[in-house]
């Protein structure tokens, strides 16, 4: 009899007809609990990503990380447009964010204004012709809706570049505002090798391939080449600005030599219009207090695959000797 009173089957009250029975219970049972253990830590590791799946979402709510413009208006509002960092592509500020950011926030019907909010050192000047270039076709597509600009810490080089392309510019009396210039920046190690004993082997195909190369000695054609080209670039830059600017501009020999100025001065040289913030612009220029953010700041995703394909194309640039030859806003 079993314990319950149950007889128990032949098999179970004859353990003596297999003599591996004790074996092949212990590895039964260790199958078991191999089976148990792999079971929790299954569901451990899916309660772990749906922690953190969770975690990411209200984070990303909070600081609007998951996308999206911050559109809280229904009504006549002041748009606004963040120009906040290095213009570069693939960055925070290019060309592709920035135009689809214009791009809504002049088609809202209920724009009354649009306005970038500008704190920006420079950058590339590709990305900010591009930006420019939009500018001024939305400004035809939409004559009805100004464009301002508002600068608050700085506004330079490849920033000022967007700015020349408002209606006005208004600036804080200590921005920091101009820096219209151009330049192609790297190093020279030719000396420190020498000293070292260290020799430099390049092949190329081409004999200008390694065009600004720094462990080589800079030939002269190659500077009279690199200067050329920041020249022209730079002449392209003083056009910009004279177009937007037109007779409010005050001519002077240090005006596009790369200085850059407070803002107050820069209200005296026509680089700017006059002082203002975001706040009283909306209230007291555009007369729309409320004001709508259409900065275009993509997702959590979003950013780390542009982040992503970014580092990758500086690698593969600096691998190609692109990178430094590159001419920056600057």
């Amino acid at each position: 009899m079993s314990y319950d009173g149950r007889p128990r089957s032949s098999a179970a009250s004859a353990p003596a007809a297999d003599p591996h029975w004790q074996r092949s219970l212990i590895e039964e049972l260790a199958r078991d609990a191999l089976v148990e253990r792999r079971r929790a830590r299954r569901w451990r590791i899916f309660f772990r990503f749906l922690g953190i799946a969770v975690l990411l979402l209200v984070i990303g709510g909070g600081m609007g990380l998951l996308g999206g413009e911050e559109r809280s208006s229904s009504g006549r509002h002041t748009a606004l447009i963040e120009i906040n960092g290095v213009i570069e592509s693939g960055g925070e500020v290019d060309s592709d964010t920035v135009n689809e950011a214009l791009r809504q926030a002049f088609k809202d019907r209920q724009t009354a204004a649009v306005v970038m909010r500008i704190n920006s050192p420079g950058g590339s000047p590709v990305q900010a012709g591009i930006i420019s270039d939009e500018i001024r076709r939305l400004r035809k597509l939409y004559p009805s809706i100004p464009l301002y600009a508002v600068v608050e810490e700085m506004c330079a080089s490849g920033g000022y570049y967007l700015a020349a392309a408002a209606d006005r510019i208004f600036v804080d009396k200590a921005s920091l505002v101009g820096s219209i210039g151009v330049v192609i920046e790297g190093f020279g190690l030719t000396g420190l090798m020498n000293k070292a004993g260290v020799e430099r082997r390049l092949l190329t195909a081409g004999k200008n391939k390694g065009f600004l190369d720094s462990f080589s000695p800079l030939a002269p054609e190659h500077r009279a080449h690199a200067q050329s080209m920041l020249d022209e670039i730079h002449q392209q830059f003083i056009k910009v600005v004279r177009d937007g600017r037109g007779a409010r501009l005050k001519e002077s020999p240090d005006l596009f030599t790369g200085l850059f100025w407070t803002g107050e001065r820069s209200i005296e040289l026509g680089l700017a219009d006059e002082l203002g913030s975001l706040d009283t612009v909306a209230r007291d220029v555009v007369k729309a207090e409320d004001i709508v953010d259409f900065t275009r700041r993509g997702s959590v995703a979003e950013r780390l695959a542009k982040r992503l394909g970014a580092t990758m194309g500086v690698t593969i640039g600096r691998e190609l000797r692109m990178l430094d030859e590159a001419p920056r806003l600057r």
